[in-house]
């Protein structure tokens, strides 16, 4: 029985997984989904209730009725020639994303996690929501695109602006990363732009450190970082070369929080971030269901891939 990794083609998490597979002898499938069609051939087809074939790549065969478990774990999007129109490599994609994927998708075995968790799960707004219903605390927040909403909700004290999506975009050819913004009286008096689409502006909670905590499954694994600079201090993804990182022992309220929060969004993994205030106090910021965790576990020793792993190899078809 297979896990399949679903991963892009460079990435040192995945590499660490198939090695930890190999050492428990069970037998996984590295796929990055820009290998269909040009590397990947699917033929599949609904026997007794459910999709059976193969995936071929190459001389690897992969038969899906053997899949045990599969790691959706940040695979890249489809490529296609670029001797087709943009018209035809869009409907290409499209067909590709319902056919290759939903194929994937329909597979009756554990999924960590499943791309319609992942998706629903993207939502910042459902997000901020669901922590509050298991019991989380969050940041006042307001998503608007009148900008004399911001003013009023920034009245109300010192406010920052985040994005609501991915943290970076594609500009001239280079990705540029996005980080979160304190606004300052220049920036209150000038918001042109704001109307253009939806924003999201939240109250800067006064903080000690920050933390990431990772969730696999029942187990959990909860790292303090702080910064030693200003732009470390404000987002930590700015600076990481002023980062100190230490475990940490999250408080009662906040295992049972996160716990019901990856129950009721169907997550078997997913990588919090919180604020911890000065008074001890951990205030959600968001849950990235795929976020990332090589680094502190390279840092800290932590056993994340092990536990990942196991939770992968135990899962029967």
């Amino acid at each position: 029985m297979t896990v399949l990794i679903l991963a892009a083609e460079r990435d040192f998490s995945a590499d660490r997984m198939v090695r930890a597979l190999q050492l428990r002898e069970v037998p996984a499938a590295r796929i990055d989904t820009s290998w269909f069609p040009r590397r990947a051939v699917l033929d599949a087809e609904i026997r007794a209730g459910r999709w059976m074939g193969t995936i071929e790549i190459g001389d690897r065969v992969i038969e899906l009725e053997t899949v045990r478990s599969v790691w959706c774990r940040r695979p890249s999007a489809f490529r296609f020639s670029t001797q087709l129109s943009l018209t035809e490599r869009h409907w290409c994609a499209e067909e590709a994303k319902f056919g290759f994927g939903g194929v994937l998708s329909s597979l009756p075995v554990l999924w960590v996690n499943h791309p319609s968790r992942n998706a629903d799960a993207a939502y910042k707004p459902l997000q901020l929501v669901t922590a509050l219903r298991s019991g989380l605390r969050v940041p006042d927040t307001l998503v608007t695109n009148r900008p004399e909403s911001v003013r009023r909700f920034a009245a109300g004290g010192e406010t920052v602006a985040k994005g609501l999506g991915p943290p970076s975009i594609l500009e001239e050819g280079a990705r540029r990363a996005m980080f979160t913004r304190r606004l300052d009286e220049t920036d209150l008096r000038d918001l042109r732009g704001v109307e253009t689409t939806a924003h999201q502006f939240q109250r800067w909670v006064v903080k000690a450190r920050e933390a990431r905590l990772i969730v696999v499954g029942d187990r959990l694994f909860a790292v303090g970082i702080e910064a030693d600079s200003t732009a470390g201090h404000i987002d930590w993804r700015s600076d990481y070369p002023a980062l100190r990182y230490v475990r940490l022992d999250p408080p009662a309220d906040v295992v049972t929080g996160v716990i019901r929060y990856c129950a009721e969004l169907g997550l078997a993994f997913g990588a919090f971030d919180f604020v911890i205030q000065p008074d001890g106090e951990w205030i959600f910021l968001e849950c990235n269901s795929a976020g990332q965790y090589g680094w502190l576990e390279s840092i800290l020793s932590l056993p994340i891939t092990d536990v990942l792993a196991d939770l992968l190899a135990s899962a029967s078809a």
